[in-house]
Order: structure tokens, then sequence, then C-alpha cells
């Protein structure tokens, strides 16, 4: 696999993964966006008397990433046992119902079950697609692949934000406009259910489970296709890398050498990235109308930030294969808590979009980074699993980050919330820095050993 050249038949396999990536994509993006809408309609206030109050957007967001935290850290193990076409398409039905059900609670707590109900749908989904896209491409375009994943999935932010503008605050045919915003994610996810069926299982997936033969199959369309799109023989294959077939995973070997150190180093930076990102993206609507911006206007300012987030991985796939990935997001981290922090001081509505779009950028960057990074660190038979561990501890980050920042809002204003924010991608910048493993251009397999 790793031998084959960039053509149009893998890059429209990934085309085909991230569709469906879209609408978790668009599902995360409009919790901030629909805040507003929440609080509006009296079901959710904006902050709450006490730190953890469960009846505010706080506890809105909270529920979301407590059903992230659900499908990553106990349902991780799924893809790796019952294979990633199968989670695949299983966790997107799962998100389309939770979505539908949610539109129509009228009461905190309903909105707030089906909401961590739904969550856990997207968690799994998540995990499954990176490792999933990094199996099914060759070393050389992993980083690439990534990226343009990312771009896909993230042009669901836009659409959210925009519909958010349009129907928020409305009540089109007397259903409050974020139902109807909410609503309209669970549907579109039932089409692109069936452009997937034309996806591949993971031929490295089937191989460590001993389905040689069906992985063979496999790899022999995907060949045929890719030297069809390329018009010359494909160059010969690189030397093989013996991995042992192993048809029942042993998760406990994660926690030990080399994988173990990987680990630790990926759950805190997972933890503390997701403060800081989601303390962001889910914050900023109502951010700005805290520095005195009318809830329409916030609405209108956030839609020009949220451009940016499809345009990010775009940029990103001109550096993603070119430089060492723990180095790109070291780098990205930097430039978010400088951003962030310039973010805070200004009033002027141009200054507030430019550097919301250089932090909306930057995120992109780190994103499109550390998806592919925490799934190469780990070999094939533990990847989803691995990944998923690591992964939920940015749902509890992401969780927590909707009280911390409730917290830092009301009781130290905008400037106290990018404080906590850079604080987190401090610790960012030293995890990731210090203890990171290099992967650029190496082969899953040599990665894993």
């Amino acid at each position: 696999m790793d031998r084959l050249p960039t053509t149009r038949h893998l890059w429209v396999l990934v085309l085909l993964l991230s569709l469906g990536g879209w609408f978790e994509i668009y599902d995360l993006i409009f919790t901030g966006y629909i805040a507003p809408g929440l609080a509006k309609s009296g079901l959710l206030a904006t902050t709450t008397e006490t730190f953890f109050g469960l009846k505010g957007i706080a506890g809105f967001i909270a529920a979301t990433f407590a059903g992230l935290f659900v499908g990553t850290f106990f349902l991780g193990f799924l893809p790796d046992r019952y294979g990633r076409k199968l989670i695949f398409t299983f966790a997107l039905l799962w998100y389309s119902v939770g979505s539908f059900a949610m539109a129509f609670q009228n009461t905190p707590e309903g909105i707030l079950l089906w909401r961590f109900i739904t969550g856990i749908g997207v968690g799994i989904e998540i995990v499954t697609i990176d490792v999933y896209i990094l199996e099914l491409v060759p070393q050389h375009m992993r980083g690439r692949a990534i990226a343009f994943n990312q771009a896909v999935m993230f042009s669901a932010a836009p659409v959210a934000a925009l519909l958010s503008y349009w129907l928020v605050p409305i009540a089109p045919m007397g259903l409050d406009g974020w139902r109807w915003v909410v609503l309209l994610g669970a549907g579109g996810a039932v089409v692109v259910w069936f452009i997937r069926l034309a996806v591949p299982e993971s031929p490295r997936w089937l191989a460590q489970k001993g389905r040689v033969e069906d992985a063979e199959r496999v790899i022999g369309k995907i060949e045929a296709k890719v030297a069809a799109d390329y018009g010359r023989p494909l160059p010969p294959p690189l030397p093989p890398i013996e991995v042992p077939i192993q048809r029942v995973a042993k998760f406990s070997e994660v926690w030990q050498p080399p994988y173990r150190s990987r680990l630790i180093m990926l759950l805190a930076f997972n933890l503390f990235q997701a403060i800081g990102y989601y303390g962001f993206a889910n914050w900023v609507p109502t951010l700005l109308i805290e520095k005195g911006i009318t809830v329409t206007r916030s609405l209108w300012y956030s839609f020009i930030i949220a451009i940016a987030l499809p345009i990010g991985p775009l940029l990103s796939m001109a550096v993603a294969d070119k430089f060492e990935r723990k180095w790109l997001i070291v780098g990205a981290a930097i430039v978010i808590a400088i951003a962030g922090t310039l973010f805070a001081q200004f009033s002027d509505a141009a200054l507030i979009v430019a550097f919301g779009i250089l932090i909306s950028l930057a995120g992109q960057l780190l994103s499109v980074s550390y998806h592919a990074y925490q799934s190469e660190v780990f070999p094939t038979r533990v990847r989803a699993h691995a990944s998923g561990l690591v992964y939920s501890f940015s749902r509890i980050g992401a969780g927590f980050s909707g009280f911390l920042i409730a917290f830092f809002l009301r009781d130290f204003g905008v400037v106290g919330v990018f404080v906590a924010i850079s604080a987190c991608y401090v610790v960012v910048i030293a995890a990731i820095g210090l203890f990171g493993p290099k992967t650029r251009g190496r082969r899953l397999e040599d990665i894993a050993h």
C-alpha cells in the first residue's frame, strides 16, 4: 500500500470518508452557535449560580462532551474488534437518531440527555475516521489526507454558522430556529450513509485479523484503480515489515514501552488542547456578546470567523507532509496563545474578526496535525482503541471547558478567559515539544516498533 502513487482514486476514498465526518463537525460546531437560541427560548441560561450548574449553556456543552467521552473511552475498541467500515456506518446512524430526538425536547433535562446520547455516536465516529483514513492511504500522503479530510469536514462550520445566523433569531413554522439547525444535520447524515457504502474495509485491519485473502482482494481492487489513474506501471513494493497476526488484541500492551510514554504524553496533550480549542470555538458568539456586540451581529462575526475553519486544513495540505508533525503542533499552539491574547484586548470589529480568523487557521493546523499524529504512533491491532483512549481526554477537557470559561467570564471577563486558554496551550507546547516522537515519512508498521 505504501508504494502506491497519489491518484484520484485515493482522494475519492478520503472524500467519501470525510463526507460522513462532515455531520459530526456540523454537530460539534453548532453547539456554540445555537447557544443564544437555547438561552432566548428560556430552556438554558447563559451562566449559572453554581460552577457545575446543569441548566445553563455550560451544561449543554458538558453533555455533548460527556457523550463524546463515553464514545471514545469506552467504545473506542469497537473499530478494532468489528472493523472500521461497520462501526463507521453504525455510528452515523446513531448520530442521526439522537439529533432528531433532541430537536423535539422541551425541558433542560431532555435536551441534555439526548445531547449526551448523540455525543456517544459522534465520539465513536471521529476515532474511526482518523484510523480508517491513515490505514487506506500510503505513507507519503498521510498528512495531506488528514488535512483534506479536515477541510471537507470543517466546511460544515460556516454552514452551521450561517444557518444559525438565519434561523436562531426566528421560528419558521412555529418551531424554534435552533431546532431547525439540529434537524437539518440529522436529516442530511442519512443521505451520506448511502454514499459511504462504496468505501472498502481497511486491508491493514483485515490482515491483522488473519483475513489475508480478504485483505489481498481489497488491495487488488485499490491497486487496479490506482494503476488506471496512474497510466503506467506502479512502483515496486517496499521491503516488507513483519507484523504478527493477532486476532484478539491485548490493550494492556499500550501501557508497556514504547507505547506507555506516548500514551501519557497524548493524554496530557488532549486534555489541555481541548480546553483551549473548544473554550474559544464554543464560546465565540457569547464572548462577542460580552464585549457589547448584539446577538445578531455576534452570530454574523462568528460566521466570518468560521469561514476560516475549512480554509485552514486546505492551507495545511501545503506543509502537512513536509515538516515534522510534532513541530507543526507546537507552532500552531504558539500562534493560538498569542492571537487569543490579542483577541481579548480589542473591541474594534475588524481586529476582532482578524484575530478570530488567525486563531481558527492555527487551530485547524493543530487539529490536522494531531489527528494524524495520535493515530500514527500506535499499532494497527489497537490503533482505534488507543486513539480513542487519548482522544477521550480531549472530551473531558472540552466538557470541562464550558464550566471553566463560564467561571472566568463571570469573574474575570473576556481577558481572563484568554489568559486561561493561553495557559492551556503552554502545556500543549511542552508535552509535544519535549516528549513527542517523530513520524514524518515513516511507515505505520515502522512507527509502531
